[in-house]
C-alpha cells in the first residue's frame, strides 16, 4: 500500500516529519507518485481544498487543540493523535470509501475549478452588501433569487456542516450554537444568502434565506452593482477571485467525484 501526505503548505498543523513516521511505522510507503490513497492532515479548509483536486480515496485527519478559535474538523475521520490505529484498520481493509459528489464552476464562461464542499461569492474588505442576481435552473424549476446581502453560498453535501449552516448556529438568537447544522442530502445542493437585508424572488412574494434543489441544478450569478466582491472555493488564495459587474458565475454538477474514506464507529 503506498500513501501520499498532503497537509497546508503555508502553515501545516503539524510538522511533515511527524506524519512520515507514523505512516511508515504502519508499514505502508509514503509516495507522491501513483499513491493508494491521501492522508490530509488538517482542518476543513484543507480538506475542502485538497478535496476539490484528488481523486485517489482520502483518509481526513483533524488535529486536537484547546485553542478556542482552532479548526473544528467536522469532516475529520480521525483524529491525530489515532492516527496509527487509523492506519492500521486501513491496512487490514476495514474500511470502504465513500464518494461525493463535486461541483465545477466556470467565470466568463472559462472554466476555473471544481468544488468538493462549497463556492460562496462574498464582499471584501473595501465594499458594503453586494447587490447580485442568482438564476436558478433544474428539472422542473426556473427562477431568480435577487439579493443585497454579504454574499451567497452553494454548497454540496460535504459542505453543509460549514458556511451553509450559519443560520442553525444562530437560531436561539440570544446565544451561538456551534454544534448545530442542517445536514443535506447528497442528491441536494445547497443554497444560502449570507446576513441579507434584502431578498426577493421574481414576482412571488417569496424571501429566501436558504433553500436546497435537486441535484443537476444550474447557477449563475452576476453582480448588478460594482463592489469589492471575491469567489472562494476554487483556489487556495485567501483574497479569493475578484469578481466585477458584468461578470458571470456558472456553478453546475461536476462528473467526478471525491473519494472519502470511512472507518469503524469510534474513530470520528
Amino acid at each position: 500500500m503506498r500513501a501520499s501526505i498532503l497537509i497546508d503548505p503555508e502553515r501545516p498543523k503539524v510538522k511533515r516529519g511527524e506524519v512520515l513516521r507514523m505512516i511508515r511505522d504502519a508499514g505502508i510507503e509514503v509516495t507522491q507518485r501513483e499513491p493508494d490513497l491521501g492522508v490530509v492532515v488538517g482542518g476543513d479548509g484543507i480538506f475542502s481544498d485538497y478535496g476539490r483536486l484528488i481523486s485517489i480515496p482520502l483518509l481526513f485527519v483533524g488535529v486536537r487543540s484547546a485553542e478556542t478559535t482552532a479548526s473544528k474538523g467536522y469532516l475529520a475521520e480521525v483524529h491525530f493523535d489515532r492516527l496509527s490505529e487509523a492506519l492500521e484498520e486501513i491496512k487490514r481493509n476495514r474500511y470502504r470509501v465513500l464518494e461525493y459528489k463535486r461541483l465545477r464552476v466556470a467565470i466568463n464562461g472559462v472554466a476555473r475549478g471544481e468544488v468538493f464542499t462549497d463556492v460562496y461569492l462574498e464582499k471584501g474588505a473595501d465594499s458594503n452588501c453586494l447587490r447580485y442576481h442568482l438564476d436558478v435552473k433544474g428539472k422542473g424549476l426556473a427562477f431568480t433569487d435577487s439579493a443585497i446581502a454579504n454574499g451567497v453560498i452553494i454548497c454540496t453535501s460535504a459542505g453543509s456542516t460549514g458556511y451553509y449552516s450559519y443560520i442553525d448556529k444562530l437560531r436561539k438568537s440570544d446565544r451561538l450554537e456551534p454544534d448545530s447544522y442542517t445536514l443535506i442530502g447528497g442528491d441536494e445542493v445547497g443554497v444560502c444568502h449570507i446576513a441579507p437585508v434584502l431578498t426577493a424572488r421574481d414576482d412571488t412574494g417569496y424571501l429566501p434565506l436558504r433553500y436546497t434543489v435537486p441535484w443537476g441544478s444550474s447557477f449563475r450569478l452576476s453582480l448588478t452593482r460594482d463592489a469589492d466582491a471575491r469567489l472562494f472555493g476554487i483556489v487556495r488564495s485567501r483574497r479569493g477571485i475578484r469578481v466585477r459587474a458584468g461578470d458571470y458565475i456558472d456553478v453546475r454538477p461536476s462528473a467526478n467525484t471525491t473519494r472519502v474514506i470511512k472507518l469503524g464507529p469510534g474513530f470520528a
